[in-house]
């Protein structure tokens, strides 16, 4: 059985770190299949899914996260969505993994980082593949 994956990004709060989800999105495919692969896709802009209505995004993405056995948000770039999947998830019972990068003038929500039923690990660049590899090895046996 190969585990589903719900990646959470910024895409309409800013695209700054797309280059980032992109190398998380491929890190993760070696631990299943990542349902918002579309996240990681460095052409996207913005604007985002420009051929669906909001309504329509919301719900395949509700729906993507209901089918998902995990959620991993990059959650530098603040971003509203991104907030509300995390919410989501967290009300469905799913694993969570939050990765942050800590930043000078920055901090992460409280109600991200004190949550319990959060896993937030901060991270620079170079340690997103160890990372995650030490996350799968203890959610999968």
């Amino acid at each position: 059985m190969s585990l589903k994956i719900y990646f959470a990004g910024s895409i309409r709060a800013g695209r700054a770190d797309a280059h980032i989800y992109a190398k998380i999105v491929d890190i993760l495919k070696k631990y299943g299949s990542v349902l918002t692969e579309h996240v990681g896709n460095p052409n996207m802009t913005e604007k985002g899914d420009v051929l669906l209505t909001d309504k329509e995004i919301h719900d395949r993405d509700v729906d993507w996260l209901k089918q998902s056995d995990v959620l991993v948000a990059e959650v530098t770039q603040v971003s509203l969505g991104v907030g509300y999947e995390i919410g989501r998830a967290v009300a469905m019972g799913k694993k969570t993994l939050c990765l942050y990068r800590p930043q000078p003038d920055k901090r992460l929500s409280a109600m991200v980082r004190g949550s319990a039923d959060i896993t937030v690990v901060d991270y620079s660049e170079v340690q997103v593949e160890s990372i995650l590899e030490s996350y799968f090895k203890t959610f999968i046996r």
